[in-house]
């Protein structure tokens, strides 16, 4: 199939492209920017004229609930949500059921979304076996099959040997270690810690939760660091949903010392306070938990300014009985990913962020997250390239919509953004040079 995406905006902060121009597409890669070759003649054009043509967004942080819920068909509807919100790449964490563990379930899951021909699945693999923090699994069997990395999801380890050896491990073999910093003992609540938590008479995660949980970290990280190893070689910590302002300090901090560490922020923190519960609303039954204004703001500002690497949709998709429980007995999880890309521009909308950073955030960023564990495709995913594999989506800046939960595509239908309107709207969606999702159909 070759198209031609004509008239465009072309935006691309990895090579620090904005402009209008045309894309030759032929046998799942971009041939052409700007100058088209002459030979080119293509099956389909695109009209993009009016509209911003940005590299296929890259989301860290995405459930598909599978292995666990193949009769629901979940992989095919929370897939055609993520194309349906311009997102060609998503990370799929592993507490799946059963967790991703084992190489023969990684190599399920991944022959399962190949066949549907939409999104990039890169998995991430369980640190320790059953997520329980005790023995850890077997990595190089599980990089092989195609983990990007390891994490533990919402699981902390509670073992901080377990944990010491786990980042060894990981240093020896150049391995990525993706976590969530919160403490076990701590992080036991429903809503954050705050005024608001007294009233309703919920428990409360305090913002200690998570800096005792990066302290421990950052010590242990200190131990296994060696500066001055080539790219690829040494450990490589990803934070997982930073949701306090002090977690964002100790960040910087740690960046600026130079160790080897990235972070994300997920839409839900980015936009939301514990306010906007309201009378126990289970929609915002998150974790982490949004917390007070103080946070937010943090978390805005150093998205805004490059301390948070890369902006999630932590969709997770929640069954309709689960929610429909008084708050604390609730399920955490709302549906989001096809709301991160008007999130991400209504949040550079609120604070006058340049149009590039906020592309920045759903591309460059995570793509440099998984950067090393990439392979071939680390030199195009997160940008348009010429030679690069042609995921992209069109996006038209004149189309706001109103959130209507009924309306999305994802078999979640509990968003805390219901009834948001937001300011942009995905219109055409490309997966290795194939139409994966269109608006007008």
């Amino acid at each position: 199939m070759k198209i031609l995406i004509q008239g465009g905006r072309l935006i691309d902060p990895a090579s620090q492209t904005d402009t209008v121009a045309d894309i030759a597409i032929a046998a799942g890669r971009v041939i052409g920017i700007g100058k088209l070759p002459a030979d080119f003649h293509p099956n389909r054009t695109l009209d993009a004229s009016g509209c911003w043509v940005l590299p296929g967004l890259v989301d860290l942080c995405m459930r598909l609930r599978e292995p666990g819920q193949e009769h629901a068909g979940m992989l095919e509807s929370e897939m055609a949500a993520a194309v349906a919100g311009g997102v060609t790449s998503l990370v799929c964490l592993p507490d799946t059921d059963p967790v991703l563990d084992e190489p023969g379930l990684v190599d399920m899951l991944k022959a399962r979304a190949e066949k549907l021909h939409q999104a990039r699945v890169f998995p991430l693999g369980a640190l320790t076996r059953g997520l329980k923090g005790e023995v850890l699994t077997e990595m190089v069997e599980l990089t092989e099959s195609g983990c990007i990395g390891f994490g533990q999801a919402d699981v902390p380890i509670v073992n901080t040997q377990v944990l010491q050896r786990t980042l060894q491990y990981a240093a020896t073999f150049g391995y990525s270690v993706w976590l969530r910093p919160q403490d076990f003992w701590l992080g036991q609540g429903v809503v954050a810690s705050g005024p608001l938590a007294t009233r309703m008479g919920l428990s409360g995660v305090p913002a200690a939760a998570e800096v005792i949980a990066l302290h421990t970290l950052f010590e242990l990280l200190r131990g296994v660091h060696r500066p001055g190893l080539p790219p690829g070689q040494g450990v490589h910590l990803h934070l997982c949903r930073l949701s306090t302002a002090a977690g964002v300090d100790l960040v910087r901090q740690a960046k600026a010392e130079g160790l080897p560490v990235t972070c994300d922020v997920s839409v839900h923190n980015l936009h939301l306070t514990d306010t906007d519960i309201g009378y126990y609303d289970t929609r915002l039954r998150l974790q982490p938990p949004v917390r007070q204004q103080r946070d937010r703001d943090a978390l805005r500002a150093a998205l805004a300014d490059g301390t948070i690497d890369a902006l999630v949709s932590d969709h997770n998709p929640v069954a309709a009985d689960a929610k429909t429980l008084p708050f604390a007995e609730a399920e955490p999880g709302a549906t989001a990913v096809e709301l991160l890309l008007g999130l991400a521009f209504k949040w550079a909308e609120q604070d006058g962020v340049p149009l590039s950073r906020a592309v920045a955030a759903l591309t460059r960023g995570p793509a440099s997250v998984m950067g090393r564990n990439l392979g071939t495709l680390q030199a195009s995913v997160g940008r348009v390239v010429e030679g690069g594999v042609a995921d992209l989506c069109v996006v038209d800046p004149r189309q706001p919509w109103r959130v209507d939960a009924r309306t999305l595509r994802s078999q979640g239908t509990h968003t805390p953004f219901e009834g948001h309107e937001l300011p942009v709207a995905v219109r055409t969606t490309l997966v290795n040079g194939q139409v994966a999702f269109d608006a007008g159909r």
